[in-house]
């Protein structure tokens, strides 16, 4: 039927095709409702009556104490409602509507101010409330975007608390330093933001070498650039690394690269690398056991993820974590190799590195951001011990949100 259809549309003349769409825009700009703006600075604001019609704020549509719609509205939505009559309250900014279904609605300017679909207040909504403006960056910019916090302040300090989590939101990295070489620390930071992430690791792992370690990690041999636990459908989305004992070896130095960077460099010099990275599904599995609990995790998706709008949402990379199973057709499986080896050489190209130093907490975006370290030596008398841990996005975003809601956020440096 579908294809079907379609050629019935493409056999139409071009002149029914125009008087179609001339249509369509008489409809739009019928269906759109204009409210006049005072202050002539700012343009007049305009709203779908539709919209308007499911966001109606009485009694009888909304709910004051839990911020929400109520669902009536819904039980038989009239798709066909439209305004019968519009009026507008300068002196007490309010617009008054009442609809061809009979119901009478009011809507104050300050509250439409902020819902305005006026492409520059969608964005500012976008960057200010949803999330900020991811910046990218390459390893030869690292020194210019890193920025340095110092634990008690983000324990005691609202206002340092919100610039970690922004800087953090934008660049994707960040460093802590002066923590105490305590065990607490992590649960300290991440119960000022909310709460641990819990994994098959616990909510807390130890980082160091191990005899017969079950994880690649946990080995003191370089540790190639990677993102934690692909495996999960639910990535975890901010790492923390606390510094306890850093190796006095040559090694053990940390490796950082901006994978979006890199993603977004193979997207403008090789599409068709980025297309089979964007597309081609790849097995991640994590299979043993951490003390008692035995486990076998395994999470299908590519190595570049993009939104709806071509945005990049998530990165998954790990080769030890990548599974002899490869679940494609067999024709896919050399390009594949071919598009990782470039997004694997990119990324050592645009990388950085440092070494942390005890009391540091390297906190950065496992969605996007790509990490290792170089090995080291070790032994009873040189020891690198890293404690580490997870916070969800989720409520990483929450809880700069309500800190922006108390403080008036002042620019990442």
């Amino acid at each position: 039927m579908f294809q079907a259809d379609r050629r019935k549309l493409a056999c139409l003349p071009p002149v029914k095709l125009e008087q179609d769409h001339q249509e369509q825009q008489k409809d739009l700009l019928n269906s759109i409702v204009i409210v006049p703006e005072p202050n002539p600075e700012r343009q007049d604001m305009q709203f779908p009556d539709i919209w308007l019609r499911d966001n109606c704020r009485c009694p009888e549509c909304y709910l004051p104490q839990t911020l929400s719609r109520l669902p009536q509205l819904w039980n038989n939505l009239d798709t066909s409602v439209h305004v019968l009559r519009q009026s507008v309250d300068l002196q007490q900014q309010v617009l008054y509507i009442d609809w061809s279904d009979g119901h009478a609605s009011q809507y104050p300017y300050d509250w439409l101010r902020e819902r305005d679909f006026s492409a520059a207040n969608r964005e500012r909504y976008l960057r200010e409330s949803y999330r900020p403006e991811q910046q990218l960056w390459t390893g030869q910019d690292f020194e210019a975007i890193r920025r340095t916090f110092y634990f008690q302040e983000l324990i005691t300090s609202d206002l340092a608390l919100q610039q970690w989590l922004h800087h953090l939101a934008v660049y994707g990295v960040a460093l802590v330093r002066e923590a105490p070489l305590e065990m607490d620390v992590l649960r300290r930071l991440a119960n000022r933001v909310g709460f641990m992430r819990r994994t098959t690791y616990g909510e807390e792992f130890s980082v160091r070498a191990q005899p017969g370690a079950s994880n690649y990690a946990y080995l003191a041999a370089p540790l190639p650039l990677h993102t934690d636990m692909p495996y999960f459908e639910y990535l975890p989305g901010v790492t923390m690394l606390h510094t306890l004992e850093q190796s006095a070896s040559p090694g053990g130095v940390n490796l950082l690269a901006d994978a979006f960077y890199v993603a977004e460099v193979m997207r403008d010099r090789h599409p068709d690398e980025f297309r089979v990275l964007c597309q081609t599904p790849v097995d991640w599995a994590d299979k043993g056991h951490d003390g008692d609990l035995h486990f076998h995790n395994i999470w299908r998706a590519p190595v570049i993820n993009l939104d709806s709008e071509g945005r990049y949402v998530r990165i998954n990379h790990s080769i030890p974590q990548r599974d002899s199973h490869f679940s494609v057709p067999l024709e896919q499986v050399r390009p594949w190799y071919e598009a990782m080896a470039t997004f694997v050489r990119l990324a050592h190209e645009h990388s950085c590195r440092f070494k942390t130093t005890p009391g540091d907490v390297l906190t950065f975006d496992n969605l996007r951001l790509v990490h290792g370290r170089t090995g080291y030596d070790d032994t009873d008398r040189n020891v690198r011990h890293i404690l580490g841990a997870f916070i969800d996005w989720d409520i990483v975003y929450s809880r700069l949100r309500v800190l922006q809601d108390a403080h008036t956020c002042p620019e990442s440096a």
